[in-house]
């Protein structure tokens, strides 16, 4: 699932959280190549990215799942509740375990990408992370998401909290939670990737979902897509 690569203005800036040395400075040299990509900080335990988010309001923040002090998944969930404005975390794994993409997704993150993902790929999500939308792994599919998502049965209160939508904004909902872009939406229901993105903001706004990430997994969980 990826959306529509946006860089938004200025350069964004990147906080590194990983507890292996030799991966933050891989990370590092990379980025650092890039004019529109800046690495503000480092953190080695889930405490320090966190207390590092406060500091230094990162645009994004590449977040390890396994860390001494508070893991990856705590980690995330401790940023994107603190509200810190619009801090969004990818996290960044070697772990291809499914659960951990459901569990990040709860806490709040807006990507997961495995740490074997190719330099290009890596600088994508980071780009598509800042501007606002959400990024999984190509391996990581939308059926693995439906498996955890649709654990706890959809049941009324799930129904009643799409009542908020225009029956648009629920094609459009049932859509992203099928892992569309903004463009395979419009072309789907004959609009432009424009309205089309106006009502996935219009969804989100209503919703309380901080991205598209959130919305998949409101998607499955309200019952409107099922694996």
């Amino acid at each position: 699932m990826t959306g529509e690569e946006e860089t938004p203005g200025g350069t964004i800036k990147v906080l590194l959280a990983d507890d292996e040395h030799l991966v933050r400075s891989g990370f590092r040299l990379l980025l650092d190549t890039e004019d529109d990509i800046t690495v503000v900080g480092e953190a080695t335990t889930g405490t320090d990215a966190v207390a590092k988010a406060y500091a230094l309001r990162p645009d994004v923040v590449l977040m390890d799942i396994r860390m001494p002090n508070l893991d990856g998944i705590e980690a995330t969930r401790e940023i994107t509740t603190a509200g810190l404005g619009n801090v969004r975390i990818l996290i960044l794994t070697t772990y291809d375990t499914d659960a951990y993409v459901f569990e990040g997704l709860q806490a709040g993150a807006s990507g997961f990408l495995l740490k074997d993902a190719g330099p290009a790929e890596l600088l994508h999500a980071i780009r598509v992370i800042a501007a606002g939308d959400a990024l999984l792994a190509p391996r990581i599919t939308r059926r693995l998401i439906g498996r955890f998502a649709t654990r706890q049965a959809a049941d009324r209160a799930g129904e009643d909290r799409l009542s908020v939508l225009t029956e648009r904004e629920r094609e459009v909902l049932a859509l992203v939670g099928e892992g569309l872009s903004n463009q395979e939406i419009g072309a789907a229901l004959f609009l432009s990737p424009a309205t089309a993105r106006t009502h996935v903001s219009h969804a989100m706004a209503k919703l309380g979902a901080r991205d598209r990430a959130q919305l998949v997994v409101i998607a499955y969980r309200s019952g409107l897509v099922t694996p």
